[in-house]
């Protein structure tokens, strides 16, 4: 099942150390099947509020997204963004083949209080 690390990242001041990082991060996770979806694009915010920018990779499975947060190429890098850029970032699953968002509601009603 894929994964993806999900990053929001505020907006920052152009730094040196923040080109350096992104010129080397595709290195850190092409060893674990990883990939960028979303990197420096513009985003439409629908609801709520969500100032800065979205990233994501996907990863063939959980176990590879967290292989490459953990790596030493990964964590070497990381304070070139992380000294620049403050953000939140998840590793999450994503859904199973066949996933029907139904029988999810269907456990949801189950489990409520009857009344």
């Amino acid at each position: 099942m894929p994964a993806y690390a999900i990053a929001h990242l505020r907006e920052a001041a152009p730094h040196p150390e923040i080109a350096e990082y992104i010129e080397h991060i595709p290195a850190t996770f092409e060893p674990y099947g990883g990939r960028f979806l979303v990197h420096a694009a513009q985003h439409e915010v629908k609801e709520g509020s969500w100032p800065g920018h979205v990233v994501m990779i996907a990863f063939p499975g959980i176990a590879e997204a967290r292989a490459w947060w953990d790596s030493p190429a990964y964590r070497e890098i990381a304070p070139l963004r992380s000294r620049h850029i403050a953000g939140d970032i998840i590793l999450v699953e994503g859904v199973p083949e066949g996933y029907d968002p139904a029988a999810t509601a269907r456990a949801m009603r189950e489990a409520l209080p009857a009344g």
